[in-house]
């Protein structure tokens, strides 16, 4: 048998994972300076927990988990004889693979309400699944770093947000567009053209403008009914640049002018001057999954052709879904493959890996081996990451050893060197070496 992969999915080297705990690091530092606590949930959910919550599209692309023992056994038989995969799925499956890192973060809080203090502010850093079409910066398994605070309507976290993403973007040395709008203006809109009712297809359309462009999404509004005269009032107001502008549009739609008041608040907020990267209000953000409520945000890289590297809003009353009313939200996703793949590309990983090896020791026989292990233990003991060949071969193999492993120092213990105390240390990119003692070495290394 070949050994494989299902697509969408990929091991990781050891240098790949020291780059993906160097990503993750920034941002959980970042994460707890800001005030962040962690909690982690499991990757399968009750079914009913994740579906009906992102939109048409998400629920097509969850991962359904078969139940156990024969799950055909209480299957629908009208739905299988007519081959209907969408009626047979509730008989066979009651769990799925998690979607995104919010919706059980959600569940999570409603069955914990009474251990936490609110507001609550949480961070997660976990993968999730999404039975998507593998392509360049979208995989169907994948790490997202979330950062949310539940139990505050204050739009103070909004702008507190975006300072998470401008400093953890900077900390990475990638230079990102943080792009703010929200779902209330989107709804104003809607109201405008007159097609309230038909709000999410008229997002769900806007959301894919960076793939399909406005003609694109003008095709996008027909196909899904929306008249021509109404998408032509859509794409006009898509073409406003100011909130003053907005205002004038939204006169009579009382969601769309408290929308625009959100966004005035949050730019209070902020001071976007200070800011390390650019920050700015964007009309035709969408994003498309059903349950955001107002401000939303999405995070793009400069330098490299991507998608959103980064996004998130406000849900009004996600918990209430799980039974717990009146519980704002508002949170924010990082996402890792995509960071990875532009650091990556843009060659903004460090040179030196401080989770890689520092030194190999290399002996001789099995008294100078014995010695070596000794001394193994302490520079381990100093915070060295250190390692010894394990037995007493040709130089020749270890030293080819050593440089497979791209160990920036070697150090050569002999006879000699066990009974002086003296350590020949040699520098493998430089190809010098000294007899130092161990106290010596210890500081060289650190």
């Amino acid at each position: 048998m070949k050994p494989s992969t299902p697509k969408g999915v990929r091991d990781f080297t050891p240098q790949q994972v020291n780059r993906r705990n160097y990503i993750f690091d920034i941002i959980r530092k970042v994460f707890v300076k800001y005030g962040y606590q962690p909690i982690e949930t499991p990757a399968m959910e009750n079914l009913s927990t994740l579906t009906g919550k992102y939109g048409e599209e998400g629920d097509r692309l969850l991962f359904k988990v078969l139940n156990n023992g024969d799950f055909l056994a209480k299957a629908n038989k009208e739905a299988l004889e007519h081959l209907d995969s969408n009626k047979i799925v509730p008989s066979i499956s009651k769990r799925g693979l998690r979607y995104d890192l919010t919706v059980p973060f959600a569940r999570f809080v409603v069955m914990h309400q009474n251990d936490l203090v609110f507001p609550f502010k949480r961070y997660q850093i976990q993968p999730v699944w999404r039975a998507d079409r593998p392509q360049k910066g979208r995989y169907q398994e994948f790490f997202q770093c979330d950062v949310d605070v539940v139990g505050s309507d204050s739009l103070m976290y909004e702008a507190e947000l975006i300072q998470i993403y401008d400093e953890v973007f900077a900390a990475l040395g990638i230079e990102v567009t943080i792009k703010f709008n929200n779902r209330k203006i989107l709804a104003g809109i809607a109201e405008a053209a007159g097609i309230t009712d038909n709000f999410m297809d008229m997002t769900i359309a806007i959301d894919k403008l960076d793939k399909i462009g406005p003609k694109g999404i003008r095709e996008e509004m027909l196909k899904r009914g929306i008249s021509n005269e109404a998408v032509d009032r859509v794409n006009a107001i898509l073409e406003t640049k100011s909130l003053n502008g907005l205002k004038a549009i939204f006169s009579e739609s009382e969601t769309g002018r408290k929308g625009v008041e959100e966004i005035e608040k949050v730019m209070q907020f902020l001071n976007t001057d200070a800011a390390k990267n650019d920050v700015k209000f964007d009309i035709t953000l969408a994003r498309g999954l059903s349950y955001y409520t107002g401000c939303i945000f999405e995070v793009t890289a400069k330098d490299v052709k991507m998608g959103s590297i980064g996004g998130g809003g406000r849900y009004d009353d996600l918990t209430g879904i799980f039974g717990l009313k009146n519980v704002s939200g508002v949170g924010v996703s990082f996402g890792a493959e995509r960071i990875y793949d532009v650091m990556q590309e843009l060659n903004l990983f460090p040179k030196k890996d401080a989770a890689a090896l520092k030194v190999l020791l290399i002996a001789f026989d099995d008294e100078t081996h014995n010695f070596a292990f000794k001394t193994l233990g302490n520079l381990r003991a100093a915070g060295i990451n250190a390692d010894l060949y394990p037995e007493p071969a040709k130089m020749k193999k270890q030293m080819k050893y050593a440089n497979s492993r791209n160990v920036p120092y070697t150090l050569i213990i002999g006879g000699d060197e066990m009974e002086t105390g003296l350590l020949t240390l040699k520098n493998m990119t430089e190809g010098t070496q000294e007899k130092l003692h161990i106290e010596e070495i210890v500081r060289v290394l650190s």
